[in-house]
């Protein structure tokens, strides 16, 4: 199997194009998990502070790394700052480093576009949205520059290769790219058929920024977390216009929305703890679809967006 890679800017480090997701995974089934996920073939683990799991994906990586199956630089590892980390990023990744027993990542993301309140690690980690005690977030005074330069302090030291942003919109993203030194490599953000944003990914691409959709099944995952929004929507899997396009190509319907992204040059990490689902998602690397299926699937396009601060109770609107 020929893995296929983004290349990134400015670094000019290769990212796989497919990845595997490491978030809502079980703690104490991660490190098999991150195992079994290396010996099917991927490479990329795109993780974060935040997953609670970070541990424990350091130890699946490690025990791979010890048993022959990679070597250290053939895998690449996505970490997250965490919201309350913008003021003191080294901090973050450091911990993150720690957990993960690793020297430096391959991907550091700011993981949302809004400063939380500084919890010591000491007092509760990971910390979540909310400060010990409270039921609602509390934003912290700490503009998004100050948290860009010190990502781009961690570049220099040697502590991340790359840098980027997760769910940051096109303001944001213009703002930012006035001001930095090291242009973001990365932005990660939701995407599926449900949620297209097509003008939106041309136009971040077009600057030389590479894409990754998280939540490429739309609903799925939220569904089975009891979200009620997500819950109300027709899965992706029962949509008649993924299933008829699966049927097409005898392929599974995961499989079909996993293509249509890496159809606009656009990175996945899907998640699965079954080895055999592990590689029918790797395998959409290895087919194509016609443009008259990704046209079909194209007018599925509703803005239905699932994971949002709002959806689960927090005073952030980040997407408005």
């Amino acid at each position: 199997m020929t893995i296929e890679y983004l290349t990134l800017q400015p670094s000019g480090d290769k990212m796989p194009l497919i990845g595997f997701g490491c978030a809502k995974i079980d703690i104490d089934a991660t490190p098999q998990v991150i195992y079994n996920a290396i010996k099917v073939g991927y490479r990329l683990f795109d993780g974060g502070a935040n997953y609670y799991n970070e541990k424990q994906v350091g130890e699946g990586i490690r025990m791979a790394i010890k048993d022959g199956l990679v070597t250290r630089k053939e895998v690449f590892v996505i970490s997250k700052l965490w919201c309350t980390f913008h003021g003191n990023v080294r901090e973050g990744l450091q911990k993150s480093l720690d957990d993960l027993g690793l020297d430096y990542v391959d991907m550091y993301l700011i993981h949302f576009p809004t400063a939380l309140e500084h919890v010591p690690i000491e007092t509760k980690y990971p910390p979540g949205w909310t400060q010990p005690g409270k039921t609602q977030v509390t934003r912290a005074r700490v503009p998004m520059h100050e948290t860009w330069a010190q990502m781009e302090a961690m570049v220099e030291e040697g502590l991340a290769r790359n840098i980027g942003v997760s769910n940051f919109n096109a303001q944001m993203l213009m703002d930012m790219l006035a001001y930095c030194k090291i242009p973001p490599s990365l932005l990660q953000v939701e995407l599926h058929p449900y949620l297209q944003q097509d003008t939106y990914v041309k136009w971040v691409q077009k600057q030389g920024i590479a894409v990754t959709a998280y939540s490429s099944f739309g609903p799925a995952s939220f569904a089975a977390g009891g979200q009620k929004h997500a819950k109300s929507v027709e899965s992706l899997f029962d949509n008649p216009v993924i299933k008829d396009i699966a049927a097409k190509y005898k392929r599974a319907p995961a499989q079909v929305a996993l293509r249509w992204s890496l159809e606009r040059n656009v990175g996945v990490v899907p998640k699965s703890t079954s080895v055999e689902r592990m590689k029918t998602n790797l395998d959409a690397l290895n087919w194509k679809m016609d443009d008259e299926d990704i046209q079909a699937i194209n007018q599925l396009d509703m803005g239905l967006r699932f994971n949002d601060p709002l959806i689960k109770g927090w005073d952030l609107p980040i997407f408005l």
